[in-house]
């Protein structure tokens, strides 16, 4: 009988009284590893009001000592990669250095978190007026949510988590119900920093969950990354509640392709982001435009990388792209390739109906590649969410440009090119929130925002760094005057 997932309230691993559970599989053996409790409206309050209550001293706490919990949980974590990675893979279905890769990812969060101290200072003008200072300070806005996804269940909760405590917030975490096991990995390791019962929470659960959080009058901000209608659905019913929101959404992200690039490194580069975590992240790049005589070269090599990428079992070794997260996913990209073919595009490269030796259940669809994919087609413009790359052409860059902002979402786009002139131009007029040059993902670091644009994003802040800080505090303005005669009187 497999395991039904606990939820961590007010320092306590307490048994959901959902009535009901879902499973949790293996997507490489379709394997169920454990069961997700669909948490109630009235588990969420008690986790509110155990945050509430915890906050009223946590925000006191002395930022400095904050700060030294982080330090704790950043050597747990280092200590304990390999097993979180490993739980990653099982319930993701990712490699095992792509889940490595996303917790060092996490861990760099955790550092920058560390500097809070300085982060978070506000600043002060003596004498705006004769005998009048004025001071702003940065307060903790309260106990705040993050609402995760599936795709990167170690990582992205921590784009915003360690930001929170160190301002002095109280958080609750809600996992993916997807993916949910590595947060119960890691809140075992949190439970063990010595943080105050109610600093933070985990709640495990699906929409009746989420819509308890966002109603909930104690929580008073709330974080989250999903697909584009789920984050306007969270940022609209948070808005209506009074919360502060910072929703990333979904991506369909291109690449330029000019007749300068490299194009051995090009291709190797680009076929990991297009098909590495199975294509399954917000930042994989999804559509390549060629420019010029770039088209036939790089669609030949492409083909030829695609076809040679090694599908299989994320912890076997040598495997470059694992499954996709469901059997209901894999056919909806079935359906998707059989929808582009509809549109008019080809199939160069048919990753359908193959099947990985051991693993004849996993949810695997190998990497596909489409060529003359229509620029204003569903193809073209709707997230897959899949190892499916699509190419589309143009003449000049600045038509590529013009294809690039010709598009709903702005997430990130790159461009491959030996001229800086050329990634200048680019740089400056795509409308997208990251940009990569000669970079396949074009992920910031944990010290810069992840600035998704557009139908990618709702809210004014983002996750990571200073806009973290900021998300997560109120800003109070202190005007003060002391006349000379007030204070004889004391």
């Amino acid at each position: 009988m497999q395991e039904t997932l606990s939820n961590y309230i007010d320092g306590q691993w307490q048994p959901s009284t959902a009535s009901e559970t879902a499973p949790i599989h293996n997507p490489a053996t379709a394997e169920v590893i454990a069961r997700v409790p669909m948490s109630p409206g009235a588990e969420v309050d008690r986790a509110a009001r155990a945050a509430q209550a915890a906050f009223e001293e946590w925000r006191r706490v002395p930022a400095v000592d904050r700060v030294q919990f982080l330090f704790k949980l950043k050597h747990l974590l280092e200590e304990h990669m390999d097993a979180i990675a490993r739980c990653i893979t099982n319930e993701c279905g990712k490699t095992y250095d792509e889940s490595a890769g996303e917790m060092r990812r996490a861990i760099e969060n955790v550092e920058t978190a560390c500097g809070i101290p300085t982060l978070m200072q506000g600043w002060n003008n003596e004498d705006i007026a004769r005998g009048i200072d004025e001071h702003m300070f940065r307060q903790p806005i309260g106990p705040v949510a993050i609402i995760a996804p599936f795709n990167f269940p170690g990582m992205i909760p921590f784009w915003f988590l360690p930001y929170a405590l160190a301002t002095g917030c109280c958080a609750i975490v809600k996992p993916s119900d997807k993916c949910p096991v590595a947060q119960q990995h890691i809140f075992r390791l949190i439970e063990g920093i010595g943080l105050p019962p109610g600093v933070i929470q985990l709640v495990n659960g699906g929409k009746e969950t989420v819509d308890a959080i966002l109603d909930h009058p104690a929580i008073r901000a709330v974080s989250m990354v999903g697909s584009t209608p789920t984050a306007r659905y969270i940022y609209r019913r948070a808005a209506e509640n009074g919360k502060r929101a910072q929703c990333q959404g979904g991506a369909k992200n291109p690449v330029v392709v000019m007749p300068d690039a490299d194009y051995d490194s090009a291709v190797r580069i680009l076929s990991d982001s297009a098909y590495g975590c199975a294509g399954q992240r917000c930042l994989a790049l999804s559509v390549a435009i060629t420019v010029g005589e770039a088209r036939d070269v790089f669609r030949e090599r492409f083909a030829e990388a695609t076809a040679a990428r090694v599908v299989g079992y994320g912890l076997d070794k040598g495997v470059q792209t694992g499954p996709v997260i469901s059997a209901e996913s894999k056919a909806r990209l079935e359906k998707a390739i059989e929808e582009a073919t509809a549109e008019g595009a080809s199939i160069l490269v048919d990753g359908r109906g193959k099947k990985v030796p051991g693993y004849e259940n996993g949810y695997f669809l190998h990497p596909t590649l489409l060529d003359n994919v229509p620029h204003n087609g569903r193809t073209a413009t709707t997230e897959l969410f899949g190892p499916v790359f699509s190419l589309m052409h143009a003449d000049t860059l600045e038509d590529a440009i013009a294809m690039v902002n010709d598009r709903t979402y702005g997430n990130m786009a790159s461009i491959f090119t030996s001229s800086g002139a050329a990634a200048r131009k680019f740089r400056a007029e795509v409308a997208a929130g990251n940009i990569g040059v000669n970079i396949g993902v074009a992920a910031p670091m944990a010290f810069f925002p992840f600035s998704g644009w557009r139908a990618s994003f709702f809210g004014d802040l983002h996750g990571q760094g200073k806009h973290a800080v900021e998300f997560f505090t109120e800003t109070k303005v202190v005007v003060e005057r002391w006349p000379k005669e007030w204070s004889r009187k004391f």
